[in-house]
C-alpha cells in the first residue's frame, strides 16, 4: 500500500464516501462536497483524488449496472476499505488530541 498520510481534501473525500454509503459515485461525491464545504469542487479533481485513494488502498470501487438514463454507461461506485476506515479514525483521533491540548483560556479570550 502506498503512503497513508491524508491531505485535507483526501480526508473530505473519504468522509463523503463513508457518508454516501452505496450511493458514493463521483458526481454524487462532488455534489455532496460542494454542498457541505461551500467550495466549488471540480469533477476532475474528485476523480484524481478517488484514483489516488484507491492506489493507497483506502478505497475500492466497482462498476454498477448500465442504465438507460446514462445512455448505457455504468457508474463507478466507491467504498471505504478497512485501511480507509482506519485512516479516518486515526485522522480524527489526531485532531481530537490536538484540540484537547488547547487550553480553555485561549477560547475564553476569543
Amino acid at each position: 500500500m502506498k503512503g497513508t498520510n491524508l491531505g485535507e481534501f483526501e480526508e473530505l473525500v473519504l468522509l463523503t464516501v463513508a457518508a454516501l454509503l452505496e450511493e458514493a459515485y463521483s458526481v454524487a461525491i462532488c455534489d455532496e462536497l460542494s454542498a457541505h464545504t461551500g467550495r466549488t469542487v471540480k469533477l476532475g479533481v474528485v476523480h484524481a483524488v478517488l484514483n489516488r485513494l484507491e492506489e493507497k488502498g483506502l478505497l475500492k470501487s466497482e462498476l454498477g449496472e448500465a442504465t438507460k438514463a446514462r445512455g448505457g454507461k455504468r457508474k463507478r461506485f466507491y467504498q471505504l476499505t478497512a485501511a480507509g476506515k482506519a485512516a479516518l479514525v486515526h485522522a480524527k483521533s489526531l485532531r481530537d488530541q490536538l484540540w484537547d491540548r488547547i487550553p480553555s483560556l485561549v477560547w475564553k479570550k476569543i
